[in-house]
């Protein structure tokens, strides 16, 4: 069988790199790295010697391998399995650590395995969604925060700070303000925060529990709302130009989420009604 590894940078989140690879024969050799690994076997078997002891990593299973801590890994039994890993930057563990536990110097963590197939599940879904190009930058923000958040909550140590409260009316009213100004804009999440003088995590809990949606997804849904508009009062704007207007720079990006919130194309939403399809019908209120 043919290995294959693949590596990608978050462009949005500097000092995180992402690697999926398929082993068979390949072996690593008694190694270590300089930045902090979170690794999970997508499925198959990865054997290990870890510290004179032997770790079988397998689907449910998440790896916290720090700094300096020498490690092999080979394929158990012989067969064939996939790895997927975020590669995380000495200043972007210290920068985000401090940032979602409210610590001003962040403790280093010892290696650990935690069998916790529920969260084992979700970042490998999150490692799928912070490949995809197309994903907004504010999205893949908001994943690695949750990442942090998520394994600090399962490690106990240390534990994300708590945030009460709600954002107020003035507050959540600049935030709207801003995204309304900036609709055509690259937005990220420290973009929003700042407006408020806050913190991502702080903003990020506050907003969610204010509004019942995340930042992205209600900047997202604004977008969509304004491309509604846009294509109702001008029918003969080409969609590429609506997306560009709203701040879609990838017009099938657009598509789908046009389709995913409304259940028709912009395409087919910019015929006039009468020429829907019957499937089609009510589905652009």
């Amino acid at each position: 069988m043919r290995e294959e590894v693949h590596y990608s940078r978050a462009i949005e989140v500097p000092g995180l790199v992402l690697s999926t690879a398929r082993f068979s024969a390949f072996r690593f050799k008694p190694h270590y790295h300089l930045d902090c690994h979170v690794a999970l076997v997508a499925d198959g078997v990865q054997r290990q010697q870890f510290k004179g002891e032997s770790l079988l990593l397998t689907r449910g299973a998440i790896q916290l391998m720090p700094p300096g801590e020498v490690h092999d890994g080979v394929a158990g039994a012989n067969e064939a399995y996939t790895l997927q890993t975020f590669r995380l930057s000495p200043e972007l563990l210290a920068g985000l650590g401090e940032e979602i536990t409210g610590k001003h110097h962040f403790p280093s963590q010892a290696a650990v395995v935690l069998r916790d197939t529920r969260l084992a599940e979700q970042l490998i879904r999150m490692h799928t969604a912070l490949r995809d190009a197309s994903d907004d930058p504010q999205l893949k923000e908001a994943h690695v925060m949750e990442l942090f958040e998520s394994l600090f909550a399962r490690l106990l140590k240390p534990s994300p700070q708590v945030v009460s409260g709600t954002l107020t009316p003035r507050q959540l009213m600049r935030v709207r303000d801003f995204m309304e100004a900036r609709l055509c804009d690259k937005v990220v999440l420290e973009d929003l925060a700042l407006v408020l003088g806050l913190d991502r995590f702080r903003f990020l809990k506050l907003f969610k529990r204010t509004v019942g949606m995340t930042p992205h997804a209600w900047l997202l849904r604004l977008r969509l709302e304004r491309a509604v508009e846009l294509i109702k009062t001008n029918r003969d704007m080409p969609i590429t130009d609506v997306a560009h207007a709203v701040g879609f720079f990838d017009q099938s990006h657009f598509t789908r989420a046009f389709s995913d919130a409304y259940s028709v194309t912009p395409a087919r939403f910019q015929r006039p009604a009468g020429n829907f399809l019957q499937g089609d019908r009510g589905s652009a209120r």
